[in-house]
């Protein structure tokens, strides 16, 4: 999903600090679900629009990307296509919800 410069660029800055060693799946997996939460911690007590919103855009960026990058790590080290997994998903969430089922509905696809 990234280009391919920028992926090769973040694997050559693991590597040149023999990073990669601490990367295993698991430990990868946990640190996406970390920056994940910071993502989320920027909205915890308010629902941020507007200025507030962005107030908090540096920092907004810096830990999306932060998920991305060990989302990533993840996926070159498992091989996983993220493009290809992406678009498998979209061909099941097309299923799962059908639009005229699921327009403008917030429901699981449990629930339609």
């Amino acid at each position: 999903m990234l280009p391919k410069d920028l992926v090769d660029e973040l694997m050559q800055f693991r590597a040149e600090r023999d990073w990669q060693q601490f990367h295993t799946p698991r430990n990868l997996a946990i640190s996406l679900s970390l920056e994940a939460g910071e993502v989320l911690e920027l909205f915890q007590w308010e629902d941020r629009q507007g200025e507030a919103l962005e107030s908090v855009m540096p920092r907004l960026r810096d830990e999306v990307a932060d998920v991305a990058v060990y989302l990533t790590y993840l996926c070159t080290d498992l091989g996983i296509d993220l493009e290809a997994a992406i678009r498998e998903k979209m061909l099941k969430n097309r299923a799962k919800y059908p639009v005229a089922l699921s327009k403008g509905s917030a429901k699981k696809y449990t629930e339609l």
